[in-house]
């Protein structure tokens, strides 16, 4: 089937007084599939919302829609993350509402985010479209759960959802495969293949690892520029290839805390459930003081829930015996006096800073484990602070405001916010999601250095094995809420 062609010429675009696209120019004839691919920060997400009409550019864009009505909408772009709405009609979620059952009343089911989506089928069709979907990606089960308490996962795969019941003839795709397990990726590979057969334009955005077969063309962008633009057949990229020969080329700044705990964590016999749905079924975890874990599960398997009780994010933690650092939750102590020794990055942390926030004030934030910057640093802080902003080479963007950069530059703000108070313990959730290639080889090599220079224990999360440092010794997964433990993990590289 004939696919729509797209003819961009002559795009620049300006935002906060900067240019972030300079005079990109490509033809994408029928039946031809793109992925933007390029260095983190280097613009492909503008580019992205450029070719769907989302932000003001300068030059034209012109796409030659096909005739056939029954792909409709005409562009849909389904961005890294989707922001949604409660009943009572705001935006402006804390982080730990989804895990508060009493919250979960106020906003819409799976279910009902569905049948708003309009599509050009029947009823019955879009009926069956639905399920099927729903099956594929696994979350028939969810059908009826509030949108608060989806994980990451599951709200990435309810977002496909959405988009492929409506058969767009143009999709653009932001790093679409971000936060989806093995099983999830690879039907995501099927759906985009089909419809793709199915007269539908697809532009991907994101890493080269993850291409759809239908994928015919590559735009590398690189500072804003259209650096290469070929088949797929004859691509190798010249710009970031970085698996040999990267290295930390500066010191890691001194980790030093004052822990003399000999148990970082100690679960025993936790259960977790909301209303009838059991999220966590008798879950018994020890992690000594400086050991290092990954945890393991597909998406929905209560991983998000689990780290929710040992982050202090979790009311349930009360109704369970758990220990941190010795010491056993609920015994008078604060979520602060808690969160202090605990350094977090998750895949949605920063959805839920202020907009007016910047990367100083985020990174700052750390120190006090808010969302915001309440208090002045004292001349020891500031010191630690500048000394995590010029290792991450964050100093130049201090005053930028956190939305602003890219969802890889966040990555690093949020990480730089989580290592200025020296925890004792890190939790990891995903912290490779947007970055390119090079940035999660630097990435593992960091965390490595950090924990083979320090005591410092380890919780570390990926659906990747090559995003996996060396460092890890344990691995633990869990599977439909239960537990199955591997000692002494050892990480495979790949020939």
């Amino acid at each position: 089937m004939i696919t729509p062609s797209i003819i961009v010429n002559n795009i620049n675009v300006h935002q906060y007084g900067k240019t972030i696209l300079h005079n990109i120019s490509f033809h994408l004839a029928s039946n031809q599939h793109l992925a933007i691919t390029g260095k983190t920060g280097s613009g492909k997400t503008v580019l992205a919302k450029t070719i769907a009409n989302n932000i003001f550019y300068t030059g034209t864009i012109k796409i030659n829609f096909t005739p056939n009505q029954l792909l409709l909408p005409k562009v849909i772009l389904v961005e890294n993350s989707e922001k949604w709405k409660t009943l009572s009609n705001i935006s402006n979620f804390y982080y730990q509402q989804r895990f508060n059952s009493c919250d979960a009343t106020d906003t819409i089911t799976v279910a009902e985010a569905l049948s708003t989506i309009k599509s050009m089928a029947s009823l019955k069709e879009k009926k069956t479209l639905t399920n099927y979907w729903l099956q594929q990606f696994n979350l028939s089960d969810r059908i009826n759960t509030p949108l608060i308490q989806l994980s990451n996962g599951e709200q990435k795969k309810l977002q496909l959802i959405k988009i492929l019941i409506q058969q767009p003839q143009v999709l653009i795709l932001d790093n679409a495969f971000n936060g989806l397990d093995i099983n999830s990726r690879k039907e995501l590979h099927v759906a985009l293949n089909s419809i793709a057969e199915n007269g539908t334009t697809i532009i991907v955005v994101g890493n080269t690892k993850e291409l759809p077969n239908c994928i015919t063309h590559i735009a590398e962008i690189q500072e804003g520029n259209l650096v290469r633009y070929t088949e797929k057949v004859t691509y190798t990229s010249t710009h970031f290839t970085y698996t040999e020969n990267i290295s930390l080329n500066k010191t890691v700044p001194q980790i030093a805390f004052q822990e003399t705990a000999t148990t970082a964590l100690v679960m025993k016999n936790i259960s977790v459930k909301y209303g009838e749905k059991i999220i966590l079924n008798s879950i018994n975890w020890k992690i000594l003081s400086g050991e290092r874990w990954l945890l393991k599960g597909a998406n929905g398997a209560g991983k998000s829930t689990l780290l929710s009780l040992i982050t202090a994010d979790n009311p349930q933690a009360y109704a369970n015996e758990i220990y941190l650092f010795d010491k056993r939750r609920g015994k008078g102590e604060s979520i602060w006096d808690i969160k202090k020794k605990i350094g977090y990055v998750s895949p949605e942390l920063h959805k839920y800073f202020d907009t007016n926030i910047t990367v100083y004030q985020t990174i700052a934030s750390g120190f006090f484990d808010t969302m915001g910057l309440y208090k002045n640093l004292n001349a020891a802080q500031e010191e630690i602070l500048h000394n995590w902003m010029n290792f991450f080479e964050l100093k130049k963007y201090a005053n930028n405001l956190l939305h602003t950069l890219s969802v890889g530059q966040q990555r690093w703000v949020l990480l730089a916010r989580a290592l200025v108070k020296h925890p004792p313990l890190l939790v990891l959730d995903e912290p490779c999601q947007g970055l390119d290639d090079e940035h999660i080889a630097y990435f593992i090599e960091l965390i490595d250095a950090i924990c083979y220079a320090s005591n410092t224990s380890l919780i570390y999360v990926s659906h990747y094995d090559e995003e996996i440092p060396s460092c890890i010794q344990f691995k633990m997964e869990l599977i439909n809420g239960k537990q199955t433990l591997q000692k002494k993990f050892q990480k495979v590289i790949a020939a």
